[in-house]
């Protein structure tokens, strides 16, 4: 039996391939990716729902090491991967550990700080990151997911996004994880990188998140020879926020995966 849960998004195209999509940190599966619903018309979708997210069980930490063995034991068959953030680093982890089990790999601005640290803008980031984290460790659950949504709408149902907000609380810090990026790099499935433009952002959440993670994603991307493309009007979901421009890259992606240039699984 699966450690996790997972909805199968399947409307009889599955000869189109199989996709894992992992989502963030604050989040679900099916909340994250509700934009991507109509994708399973011509594929078989998995929607991992990660250890003390969505209806998977509770977990004493979120871990994104764990995460990976996770997604890797979907993977009976070559599989897209796609991950948003937390996920990204996930995505990215499995894909390096299981190769020759990868379709294709897309990352949404992947929180993988750690390994662009060359860019002063992400160094900065980082330190500020490690710094504000401990505080954190002192909120409840409600109290954080105060700090994290404001006066925006909390995601539905309430209950599930103050679990998620439990987890997160006590999740391994994926800005953190030393994701190796030379598996990726030397691996011949397609890559792509997506991030936001973050123009519509607030100015201080673009400066205290969406810089420093518009520039990882650019970086990953340089590093493992994927392409990058920023979503215009869009920030740290632009599978939310531009669910058809993002969907239509996606399919894209895999059609190249598809054809025989892109068979190197």
């Amino acid at each position: 039996m699966l450690p996790i849960h997972v909805t199968v998004w399947d409307d009889g195209g599955a000869s189109g391939g199989q996709v894992v999509l992992v989502h963030g940190t604050l989040s679900w599966g099916q909340a994250s990716f509700a934009g991507q619903r109509g994708l399973g018309r011509d594929r078989r979708i998995l929607v991992v729902d990660r250890r003390g997210f969505g209806e998977s069980p509770d977990t004493d930490m979120s871990d994104y090491d764990v995460d990976a063995d996770d997604v890797i034991a979907l993977m009976d068959k070559p599989t897209h991967l796609v991950g948003h953030s937390y996920g990204g680093v996930v995505a990215m982890l499995a894909a390096g550990r299981r190769p020759e089990l990868v379709a294709s790999l897309a990352l949404i601005e992947p929180a993988a700080l750690a390994v662009a640290t060359s860019d002063p803008v992400v160094a900065k980031s980082l330190e500020g990151n490690r710094r504000y984290w401990p505080s954190t460790q002192s909120m409840t659950a409600e109290e954080y997911l105060k700090v994290v949504w404001g006066d925006q709408a909390v995601p539905e149902p309430y209950e599930w996004s103050l679990r998620a907000a439990g987890s997160a609380l006590h999740e391994r810090p994926c800005w953190n994880a030393d994701v190796p990026l030379e598996p990726i790099r030397s691996a011949t499935y397609p890559k792509l990188v997506l991030a936001g433009t973050w123009e519509t952002a607030p100015a201080d959440y673009r400066a205290a998140a969406g810089e420093a993670l518009i520039a990882t994603s650019r970086f990953i991307a340089a590093q493992t020879g994927a392409t990058f493309i920023q979503v215009e009007g869009a920030d740290h979901s632009p599978h939310q926020q531009r669910p058809d421009e993002v969907n239509q890259l996606l399919l894209d992606l895999w059609r190249q995966a598809d054809g025989p240039a892109g068979s190197g699984t």
